[in-house]
C-alpha cells in the first residue's frame, strides 16, 4: 500500500500530507548541520595539535600544517555532507495512533510505535544544543529490545520536544490524595560533600595520571616528564615518594568526581506531574530530563556503596519497566535521587511509592542463619589468599635475587589483605536479610555496595529456586524474583531452606506452591509448600 503523497515545505521544514491523512510529517532541525560542523570542527583541532607537532619532526612546519589543514578541511565537509543527506532523508509524525520516524538512502529504516505503548519522552542537550535552543528526544515503549522500540529525533527545537513530552505523555489526572504532588525533591548543594567518597575518585585519578603521561608522549615530553619525577624525588625516601604521588592522583581524582557530580547533578528535581509522571531534571551543561510513569513503577531501589554508606548517605533508583539506558548512563537514567543523606533518601522511597513509610526501612528484615556467614568468610579469605598463594610460589621457584622481594610481598599482601576480607565477609553477612512490607518483599544484600531493593508483590512473574551442593549441604537456598522491571532479578541469597521458601510462598501466594514437594514443609505451612 503506497504512502501519501508528500511535497518538502522550505519555510516550515516539514512534509505536507494530502488532506485526510495521518498528522504531519515534520523535519528534524536543520541547525543540525551547524551542530555537526562545530563538533567536527573541535574534533580535528584535538586530533591535529599532536598530528601536526609529529609530523613537524620530519617535514617544515609550514608543509606539516597545510597537509594537516587539507585533511581536517576533507573531514569536515564530509561529516557535514552526510549529516545533511540524514536530515534531508529524515521525517517523523506524531499520529492519533501512531509515532513514526523514516530514515535513511540507501537502507531506509522506518520504525513505528502505537501511541497507546509508549512509556518514556526523554529529552537530552548537551552544550551546543542548549545554546541553539535544541533537544534530543527519545521517546519509548518500555521494552527491552533495544532500538526497535524506540525513536529518536535529533535534534529538534526544545519547545517541539516539550510539545511531543507533553503529547505523548497525556495521560488523565488521577484525583488529588494524600501525597505530595509537584516537586518531591530539589537539589541540596550540601550533597557534594558525598561526592568524593564515590568509588569513582580513584578511577578518574588514575584516569588523570595516564593522560598526563599520554600527552606528554603526544609532545614529545614523557622522558623529560619521568626526569622531572625523578629529580623531585631523588632525596626522599622511596615510601614518602610513593605516598605522595597516590595523594597527588587522589587529589586529582577528587577535584574530578567533585567536576563529575556537578555536570551530572546541578539543576536536579524530581516532581509528580498531573497523570501520575515521576519527572527528573538534571544537568548543567548537558542538561537531561526522564520521566518514569507511575504505571510502571515496581519498587525502589536503596543504594549505599560501601563509603556512601559510611557516611550515613545513600541513593535512590526506579524498579520500573522500560527505563531508557544510555550507553553512558546505564545507572543515572533511573536514578530518582542521587547520594542524599539516609533520611531524606528514605523520605523520597515514600513519597515516589504513595507511601507514609519507605518500605526499605519500614520492616525488621529476617536474619540469614550463620552457614551464611561461614560461606562468606570461606570466600573472602580464599580471594584474599589467591595473591599471597601466586607470590609464595613465584618467589619459590624464581632465583634468591627475586626470592626475597615476592616472599616479603606475599607477607604484606598476607597482613593486609586477609584482615580486610574478614572484615567485609562479617558486614556482608550482617546485611543479609528480607522481610514484607504491606504491597512489597524487601530484600537486602551486599558489603561494598550494599542494595535495598523494595519490590511489588504482584509485580512477580516467578520465582527461581537454586541450591548448590554446599548450600544443600548447610540447609541454605538462594531465591531469586523474577519481574519484568529493573535488573529482572532480586536475589535473597543464602536463606534458611525451609523459612526461605515459605518466605517466597507468603509473598506471592499460589506462585510457587505447585512445584514444591513433601519432602521438608516449611514452618506454619500445610502439605506442598516444601523443597523444590
Amino acid at each position: 500500500m503506497s504512502e501519501p503523497a508528500v511535497a518538502p515545505d522550505p519555510s516550515t521544514r516539514e512534509w505536507r500530507q494530502e488532506p485526510g491523512a495521518e498528522g504531519e510529517w515534520r523535519r528534524l532541525d536543520r541547525r543540525t548541520l551547524l551542530v555537526t560542523a562545530v563538533v567536527m570542527t573541535g574534533v580535528v583541532v584535538g586530533a591535529g595539535v599532536p598530528t601536526t607537532l609529529g609530523l613537524a619532526g620530519a617535514m617544515p612546519l609550514w608543509q606539516a600544517l597545510a597537509w594537516v589543514l587539507a585533511g581536517a578541511l576533507l573531514l569536515i565537509v564530509c561529516g557535514t555532507g552526510g549529516e545533511y543527506v540524514r536530515w534531508r532523508r529524515t521525517r517523523y509524525r506524531i499520529g492519533p495512533e501512531r509515532a513514526e520516524l523514516h530514515t535513511g538512502l540507501v537502507l531506509v529504516k522506518r520504525r513505528s510505535l502505537a501511541r497507546e505503548r509508549i512509556r518514556s519522552v526523554d529529552l537530552t542537550a548537551h552544550l551546543l544544543l542548549r545554546i541553539l535552543g535544541l533537544v534530543k528526544v527519545r521517546i519509548g515503549t518500555g521494552e527491552q529490545s533495544g532500538g526497535e522500540s524506540t525513536l529518536e529525533l535529533d535534534p529538534v527545537t526544545r519547545a517541539e520536544g516539550e510539545r511531543l513530552r507533553t503529547e505523548l505523555l497525556d495521560r488523565a489526572p488521577e484525583a488529588p490524595g494524600a501525597y505530595r504532588e509537584g516537586t518531591l525533591a530539589v537539589l541540596d548543594p550540601g550533597w557534594i560533600r558525598y561526592a568524593p567518597v564515590s568509588f569513582l575518585t580513584p578511577v578518574l585519578g588514575g584516569a588523570a595520571a595516564g593522560g598526563l603521561v599520554q600527552v606528554s608522549e603526544w609532545f614529545g615530553a614523557q622522558a623529560r616528564l619521568f626526569g622531572w619525577v625523578a629529580d623531585l624525588f631523588r632525596d626522599t625516601s622511596v615510601l614518602w615518594a610513593v605516598l605522595i604521588l597516590l595523594g597527588g592522583t587522589g587529589l586529582a581524582g577528587v577535584v574530578g568526581a567533585l567536576g563529575l557530580w556537578i555536570e551530572m547533578w546541578w539543576n536536579y528535581r524530581l516532581e509528580r506531574e498531573p497523570g501520575g509522571t515521576l519527572r527528573v531534571r538534571r544537568g548543567l551543561f548537558t542538561s537531561r530530563s526522564v520521566s518514569v510513569e507511575e504505571r510502571r513503577l515496581r519498587g525502589v531501589e536503596v543504594v549505599e556503596p560501601l563509603g556512601v554508606r559510611l557516611s550515613g548517605a545513600a541513593r535512590v533508583d526506579a524498579i520500573a519497566t522500560g527505563i531508557a539506558h544510555d550507553d553512558e548512563e546505564r545507572t543515572e537514567n533511573k536514578t530518582l535521587l542521587p547520594v542524599a543523606p539516609r533520611a531524606v533518601a528514605d523520605e523520597v522511597a515514600a513519597q515516589v511509592l504513595r507511601e507514609s513509610v519507605s518500605p526499605t526501612n519500614a520492616v525488621t528484615l529476617t536474619p540469614h542463619p550463620r552457614a551464611a556467614r561461614g560461606r562468606r568468610l570461606r570466600w573472602s579469605v580464599a580471594c584474599a589468599l589467591s595473591p599471597v598463594l601466586v607470590l609464595t610460589v613465584l618467589g619459590l621457584l624464581l632465583p634468591d635475587s627475586a626470592r626475597t622481594v615476592l616472599l616479603w610481598c606475599a607477607a604484606v599482601c598476607a597482613l593486609v589483605l586477609l584482615p580486610v576480607a574478614v572484615l567485609l565477609a562479617l558486614d556482608a553477612y550482617r546485611n543479609l536479610g528480607h522481610g514484607l512490607s504491606g504491597a512489597y518483599l524487601v530484600t537486602r544484600s551486599g558489603s561494598v555496595g550494599r542494595t535495598t531493593a523494595a519490590l511489588q508483590r504482584d509485580g512477580v512473574i516467578g520465582w527461581t529456586v537454586k541450591q548448590s551442593v554446599f548450600q544443600r549441604r548447610a540447609g541454605l537456598l538462594t531465591l531469586t524474583a523474577t519481574t519484568a522491571a529493573g535488573s529482572g532479578a532480586y536475589h535473597v541469597r543464602d536463606a534458611a531452606q525451609g523459612e526461605g521458601l515459605a518466605f517466597a510462598a507468603q509473598a506471592v501466594p499460589g506462585l510457587l506452591e505447585p512445584f514444591l514437594t513433601n519432602e521438608e514443609e516449611p514452618p506454619g505451612r500445610g502439605p506442598g509448600t516444601g523443597r523444590v
